[in-house]
């Protein structure tokens, strides 16, 4: 009679099967040792490229931070009735998570490039969870801002390290077709939202939004931990698009600052985008945030057709980011932001000066959409263009206080500004101003390195 199997603790066996699953070469899963299944086929043989599994695993990543993040201005006049908050005290509980986000998405990003993006990932998707249901929680100022800081700490591993991971996997011509495709889950998220809370709070409260949100983010720390990997030379792998043989070796760790990463900070071409960034951060967070609110309490709509702008908004990033981003791939991302930023100024003109019937604010809010969806992404996969692949992560890092630091001041000046006057009008037109200042500096951006 054989001697039974010595005993294995679930901590021992699940870092086995982790560092079996993302440290070795091959894409193979290794048969169970407890049910003695089979291995499972290599992913190759079904013509699946491991890329493809870290771009939906991503996808859901975004999906689940934006419905949090770009669902806050639709929960927010729900948290101002309830809560007895102003538009400005509004405003600054998305400040908090701003603040959070702004100061530690640079280590973020230096960590994504140092560590591996499934490590920062997983660990941030713990932090979202636990920051969102807190949100849920909330009764004061105090509490909220606490609550939504904690959530901002956890988004920051929810795009820099995500658009990283997405790039390294996708060989530059395709990275276009990648990100629309990966930049679909936050237009999504905001659909959802616009969608999903009007019956919520019929039927829960709008605590329940973020608890539901809490939920699914804790799910994917799972999920992330399982099946991202960092690089493709993790995996063995070459990037998808590339032809050549698998490479060997496991994803790097740089032991020290690299000489590229500090020379990032003397380039006038890092400045000049970081600039532009802000500008149209600005703009676009000025109208989102505060959208419903507009929509509701200045043009006297109903929470429920108010709180439809956001599903349009979503539905249209969606448009948006599956046809210019893979258009970028051949315009080159400079000359399509030019064309992104130039069409933000419009639309939101035309929301401001013409928006007052339905047709023509749902017309250009779904204008806006299109191009606030491409924003983001666009501008960190100019990380890729004009700086060394090894140091996308610091340099997306890097360029999120410009991003950051344009979302906090509009939501103090468009917060104040709102409860000085009663109306939105003035602080939208700042807004425009901000975008046409993102189209002028980057068109003083040379062209890129390719």
């Amino acid at each position: 009679m054989t001697d039974p199997p010595a005993a294995v603790t679930i901590p021992a066996a699940t870092d086995a099967l982790l560092d079996s699953l993302f440290n070795r070469r091959d894409a193979a899963i290794p048969v169970c040792s407890v049910c003695k299944r089979e291995n499972v086929t290599d992913m190759r043989r079904w013509g699946l490229h491991w890329a493809w599994v870290i771009l939906g695993v991503c996808f859901v990543d975004l999906f689940i931070n934006y419905s949090a993040r770009l669902g806050y201005g639709v929960v927010l006049p729900e948290m101002i009735k309830h809560l007895g908050f102003s538009r400005t005290q509004g405003g600054s509980v998305y400040n908090a998570y701003l603040f959070t986000y702004v100061a530690v998405t640079p280590l973020t990003g230096f960590l994504t490039d140092r560590l591996g993006a499934r490590r920062v990932i997983s660990f941030c998707a713990l932090l979202l969870g636990l920051g969102l249901v807190a949100m849920g929680t909330a009764d004061s100022l105090v509490g909220a801002c606490l609550a939504y800081a904690a959530v901002g700490l956890g988004a920051t591993g929810m795009w820099t390290p995500v658009i990283t991971v997405v790039q390294r996997w996708f060989i530059p011509r395709r990275r276009g077709l990648a990100l629309g495709i990966l930049s679909a889950g936050y237009g999504l998220g905001f659909a959802f939202m616009g969608l999903a809370f009007p019956w919520i709070v019929q039927h829960y409260s709008w605590r329940h939004s973020w608890y539901f949100l809490g939920a699914a983010a804790l799910v994917m720390v799972l999920g992330n931990g399982i099946f991202l990997r960092s690089s493709p030379e993790a995996a063995g792998r070459r990037p998808w698009g590339d032809r050549g043989s698998a490479p060997q070796g496991l994803d790097p760790i740089v032991p020290e600052l690299k000489p590229e990463q500090v020379s990032v900070l003397k380039s006038s071409t890092f400045w000049m985008i970081g600039a532009s960034y802000f500008a149209v951060s600005y703009s676009l967070y000025g109208i989102t945030t505060f959208m419903v609110d507009y929509a509701e309490h200045q043009l006297g709509l109903s929470l429920e057709k108010a709180s439809l702008l956001a599903t349009i908004h979503g539905s249209c990033q969606v448009l948006g980011v599956l046809t210019v981003l893979p258009l970028s791939d051949v315009l080159g991302r400079r000359r399509t932001i030019l064309l992104s930023n130039t069409f933000i100024a419009l639309a939101l003109a035309g929301i401001l000066f013409w928006g007052h019937s339905w047709p023509a604010l749902t017309f250009f809010v779904g204008l806006l959409a299109v191009f606030y969806g491409v924003t983001f992404p666009i501008y960190g996969a100019c990380a890729g263009d004009y700086f060394p692949k090894e140091v996308m992560g610091t340099v997306i890092g890097a360029w999120t206080p410009f991003y950051g630091l344009g979302a906090i001041v509009v939501h103090w000046v468009a917060g104040s500004l709102r409860d000085a006057t009663g109306q939105y009008d003035i602080a939208f037109v700042l807004n425009i101003v901000m975008a046409v200042a993102g189209v002028v500096l980057m068109f003083l951006v040379k062209k890129d390195r390719r």
